[in-house]
């Protein structure tokens, strides 16, 4: 498990990659990306039907039924995903917890922690998932992915 994100957020984020890599439109199934990504069924089921939710993938019932991205790939950033599973505390709250934590009043941590979540912040604002499946191709390397998938 990640020091940043909750297990459930590491696996959003894993299940959006490989459900983006697949061919537009199509849905995928639960089971198939509970396979491919080695994340437990039950566990990913609520994680995806969070992310249906809230607004980044299409869900849809029956023989047909999956999971889709809602929007292309270059609108969907890994903010967004970090946001629909663990919310944005990381980035707007204090790392010690001080509820009155602020520039005018801050904690001991509070100037160091302010670059570093700023830091963290921009970095996921700019990941989208498009820039993930590229950087894939590019030979970063997807556990999930077998070498070439990409460049097909």
């Amino acid at each position: 498990m990640s020091v940043i994100f909750s297990r459930s957020c590491e696996y959003a984020l894993q299940a959006v990659m490989y459900i983006a890599m697949q061919p537009r439109n199509q849905m995928v199934l639960l089971k198939e990306v509970a396979e491919k990504v080695n994340i437990p069924k039950h566990f990913l089921g609520k994680i995806l039907q969070k992310l249906a939710k809230s607004g980044l993938l299409d869900s849809q019932k029956g023989p047909n039924g999956g999971f889709a991205l809602y929007e292309t790939p270059n609108k969907i950033t890994a903010l967004m995903i970090v946001e629909a599973i663990d919310g944005l505390d990381l980035v707007n709250k204090c790392v010690a917890g001080f509820p009155e934590c602020h520039r005018e009043d801050p904690c001991p941590f509070h100037e160091d922690w302010a670059h570093i979540r700023n830091n963290i912040k921009e970095m996921l604002e700019k990941e989208t998932v498009e820039k993930l499946m590229q950087d894939a191709k590019e030979g970063k390397r997807i556990p999930f992915l077998k070498p070439g998938y990409l460049t097909k």
